[in-house]
């Protein structure tokens, strides 16, 4: 009679299903590292930027990962991932803002599909009219609003060198800032020894925010029956417009 499964073997067997769980293999960021290396964490980076259609692909999670495994020997050392995912970000929101400056409103004005919807178009309106040209640092930071607000910077024309300047800013503290925290929380003797369980927790980080934020966007689409044709929310500063006109 065979020996029945110890309650280790279940808890084992548990731990390797988990990310089936969470989410699919494509927002796992380890399973993405590991298969497609160093260029894989450069190209999703650059599409997740800024182009619209990257929104659902892991962001933070993966800088988070790839600094872990940096310092795991998996990848490259640390100061080649700090010099170039801050480059592919900021490639990939330059890439957005002339996308916006040259096709203009008629990219937030389409009807929605498989992966545009006008509610996330919407958010970062809201966003930039909350924060300004900020809105650039601060977006690296919020899933999916980061994937809108270069293309809706060049929509509204915002000047070049403002927002060149927002985006180094922004590129440097997300693409650097959290890279080398995974980096240097993967040297910790604990963080070593429970790297799977430390990973499981990435996977779940890759999958919540974007959740809470599909939700959260698909709320405010229900209260509104037909979205109203896309405005620039910002001038060519980068100031909200609504806000100039209330002053006004």
């Amino acid at each position: 009679m065979p020996d029945s499964p110890s309650p280790m073997d279940f808890f084992s067997h548990f731990i390797e299903r988990l990310p089936l769980a969470v989410g699919p293999s494509w927002l796992d960021p380890d399973s993405l590292i590991r298969t497609f290396g160093m260029l894989g964490v450069l190209a999703i980076v650059f599409m997740e930027s800024g182009l619209m259609v990257g929104f659902f692909l892991p962001g933070d999670s993966l800088l988070f990962t790839a600094g872990l495994l940096s310092a795991n020997g998996v990848l490259p050392d640390i100061w080649v991932l700090l010099v170039t995912i801050p480059i592919a970000a900021i490639a990939g929101d330059q890439t957005g803002y002339w996308i916006g400056r040259k096709f203009g409103p008629p990219l937030f004005n389409r009807p929605d599909s498989r992966f545009f919807k006008r509610e996330y178009v919407d958010q970062t309106a809201a966003f930039f009219e909350k924060h300004g040209p900020r809105a650039i640092i601060l977006a690296r930071f919020v899933p999916i609003v980061r994937a809108f607000v270069p293309v809706m910077a060049g929509t509204s024309h915002m000047h070049y060198r403002t927002f060149l300047t927002y985006d180094i800013i922004g590129g440097i503290l997300w693409g650097a800032g959290v890279t080398t925290l995974g980096y240097f929380l993967g040297q910790i003797e604990f963080v070593k020894n429970n790297i799977e369980f430390i990973l499981l927790g990435v996977v779940a980080a890759s999958v919540v925010p974007v959740f809470l934020e599909l939700r959260k966007a698909k709320r405010e689409a229900d209260a509104h029956q037909k979205p109203e044709p896309f405005e620039n929310p910002i001038d060519e500063e980068g100031e909200p417009v609504h806000q100039a006109e209330s002053e006004a």
